[in-house]
């Protein structure tokens, strides 16, 4: 078994682990032991479709987590969710040590590329420091998020919420068991609001970027912080890059969400200026891949759940919780169109050329991404006719880019349709990785061929 296991690639290790994974927790919450006795009937199939969207950090679901699942289930759901969360970085991290360090340079190289750190050498102080990091911004969450549970709940039952909703807004994972509305009960809440906010920018923001802002912090707080310049000499051109694209996200996401839903009496037409600001910025952050709603989705105009789907797609950053096509990608692709306009020769950003191999694998996981969302929303279409196509499209992107928010279609499917949106789950948040690990198994060949020139339009 073990000599199986090393012969298989770092890809078929990262699908062969979720898919584990999702067969083990799957098979754990269908157990009654799980359940509350009084909870409405469900099939085994219905836990799969959970799991493998817990596994996935997504967050769509078929049921209420909290009118299904008891206290031992919720924490299951809970460890499920860490486990999708942290998964994908532990696993490829973990597989270099599997095999004895039995690796060829170019498997070192997917590694590094593939989990954000620069040197194979350092790994597992870079593993310990995720850990480290993940667990201290949960705890802190969560503690926040006692402040309010607490006297709401009570004790034991506030305290587990807390650390639940914690640790499903640093994973991007979108669950919830505080009742059928997602958070939309606490949409006028500023500490539930910032405390899943800031949770969710943590979580999609990278550990690799994360890294570099503590040890940014650490720097400030122990030298002179009338030194400007710090903050540019010590941040890499990828952490500048990331925020400054999580930035304009945030930025323009809140103001399109408020100035297109402030004037609709069913989403955020009758709440004061403040509480319009909060649900919308919510909003654009939640579609960073978190799935947690303070708005009904069906209730909001076309116009704004386009716009989500947009950001939805985009994602979080690379090496982090998020899924979506990632927020380098998206960059690179702007940067591209950038120079093209202005005529440049090379993309640059920053002061730093960008080389043309990443251009390439850019474009090769944009081709990879959008025709796996075609063949899935094409699929949706023939499954489930009676649903309206923009709906179908939403929970498409939904759930290809992990996301999890819905127009209430997640319970409507039929059978065909769990199971595609199964699939787009799995790719969203395996594929890219698998894509980018196969872009370095390429051909030797060396051959120059001479130019031509083709016509593009």
């Amino acid at each position: 078994m073990l000599s199986f296991v090393k012969n298989l690639s770092i890809a078929q290790r990262i699908s062969g682990s979720f898919i584990s994974v999702i067969l083990i927790g799957s098979l754990l919450l269908s157990l009654p032991i799980m359940h509350y006795s009084n909870a409405p009937a469900t099939t085994y199939f219905d836990h799969l479709f959970n799991t493998v969207s817990m596994v996935c950090v997504t967050g769509l679901s078929v049921f209420s987590v909290g009118a299904v699942y008891n206290g031992l289930g919720q924490f299951i759901v809970m460890c499920l969710m860490q486990i999708g969360g942290l998964g994908l970085v532990s696993l490829i991290s973990i597989s270099y040590y599997s095999i004895n360090r039995r690796m060829s340079l170019k498997q070192q190289e997917i590694l590094q590329s593939s989990i954000g750190n620069n040197s194979i050498a350092d790994l597992k102080h870079y593993l310990f420091r995720i850990y480290k990091i993940t667990f201290a911004i949960e705890l802190l969450v969560a503690l926040i998020l006692m402040t309010d549970f607490i006297p709401r709940f009570g004790w034991s039952n506030g305290i587990f919420n807390s650390f639940f909703l914690a640790v499903s807004a640093f994973c991007n994972a979108g669950f919830d068991n505080l009742g059928n509305n997602s958070l939309i009960n606490y949409k006028l809440n500023w500490t539930v609001n910032l405390a899943v906010a800031f949770s969710i920018i943590s979580g999609g923001l990278g550990f690799r970027n994360l890294m570099a802002i503590i040890d940014l912090c650490k720097d400030w707080l122990q030298q002179s912080p009338h030194k400007i310049n710090l903050l540019k000499r010590k941040l890499t051109v990828q952490t500048r890059l990331v925020l400054t694209t999580t930035a304009l996200i945030l930025l323009i996401g809140t103001c399109s969400a408020w100035i297109l839903e402030f004037k609709n009496p069913n989403t955020i037409g009758r709440l004061n200026i403040f509480h319009q600001g909060l649900v919308s910025f919510f909003q654009t952050v939640t579609m960073r891949t978190a799935g947690f709603a303070t708005i009904d989705y069906t209730k909001a105009g076309n116009s704004v759940n386009f716009i989500f789907m947009i950001q939805m797609l985009i994602g979080g950053a690379p090496g982090g919780t998020a899924g979506g096509l990632k927020l380098i990608v998206a960059a690179i692709t702007f940067l591209i169109f950038r120079a093209e306009f202005r005529g440049e020769r090379r993309v640059s950003v920053y002061h730093r050329m960008i080389p043309t191999q990443l251009i390439k694998r850019t474009f090769t996981i944009l081709v990879f991404f959008f025709t796996i969302l075609v063949i899935g929303y094409i699929g949706l279409l023939e499954f489930e006719p009676t649903i309206s196509p923009f709906r179908l499209l939403f929970e498409a992107c939904s759930a290809l880019a992990t996301v999890g928010v819905s127009m209430d279609v997640t319970t409507h499917l039929t059978t065909g349709g769990r199971i595609i949106i199964m699939a787009l789950m799995f790719f969203g948040r395996v594929g890219p990785i698998t894509v980018l690990l196969s872009l370095r198994q390429r051909s030797k060949k060396t051959i120059d061929y001479a130019r031509t020139d083709l016509t593009l339009g």
